[in-house]
């Protein structure tokens, strides 16, 4: 709910100051690495422990846009990407003993995705030749997909904020950034009470088309 009415804010604001401004729609393509760490805790009576691991995943992705681009450069715009990008995944196989009340075997799955993201961002022209300074801020999903033993963990919305610098050649762009994630606390619902508290950032290379 907190993504749609960002998005339906921000294109109400732009629809509004549009105006006297250039509208521009089009697609992105970006690649980048996105580097995330996390720690599962069991809360199980035969199981305290914690699992930590870290992944650095290579992506590739596009993205839908809407601005407006001021006669000063100035722009305010909304982005959308339509696919998912892949913050990790792996599996455990256990074996604790053939004693019922320990009995907790089996293989383990887990993956965690980013979907539905939505950034509103503003490109803050610097100098000449169409340099600007990129402030932005995200909204996603993080959507986990798991095999476990009775449990299961929910999806988590998330924000995030955007920093980074690009060059805008009419309407050709291209930009680095930085994006940092806030951290992700999900608790299993289920047979379990486990717990995953992980944190997620990226850098991004994009390049963008206007219409």
């Amino acid at each position: 709910m907190k993504k749609i009415f960002a998005l339906i804010s921000t294109l109400f604001f732009l629809s509004t100051v549009s105006v006297k401004a250039d509208v521009q729609f089009g697609f992105g393509l970006m690649t980048g690495q996105v580097s995330s760490s996390g720690t599962e805790t069991e809360g199980t009576a035969a199981d305290t422990s914690d699992r930590s691991k870290s992944f650095d995943e290579l992506f590739f992705g596009a993205d839908l846009f809407m601005e407006v681009v001021s006669d000063s450069g100035m722009t305010y715009g909304v982005s959308y990407v339509p696919v998912d990008v892949e913050l990790g995944s792996g599996e455990r196989a256990d074996a604790n003993g053939s004693d019922p009340a320990e009995n907790d075997d089996g293989t383990r799955s887990a993956s965690a995705d980013v979907s539905d993201l939505i950034t509103l961002y503003a490109n803050i022209p610097v100098g000449d030749n169409g340099w600007y300074g990129l402030l932005g801020y995200h909204f996603a999903t993080i959507e986990t997909t798991e095999n476990l033993n009775e449990s299961s963990y929910p999806n988590e919305d998330i924000d995030g904020y955007q920093i980074g610098i690009g060059q805008r050649i009419d309407k050709f762009k291209y930009e680095l950034s930085y994006s940092d994630f806030e951290d992700i606390n999900i608790s299993s619902s289920g047979g379990g009470t486990n717990s995953i508290s992980a944190d997620a950032d990226a850098l991004t290379f994009r390049i963008s088309f206007g219409f």
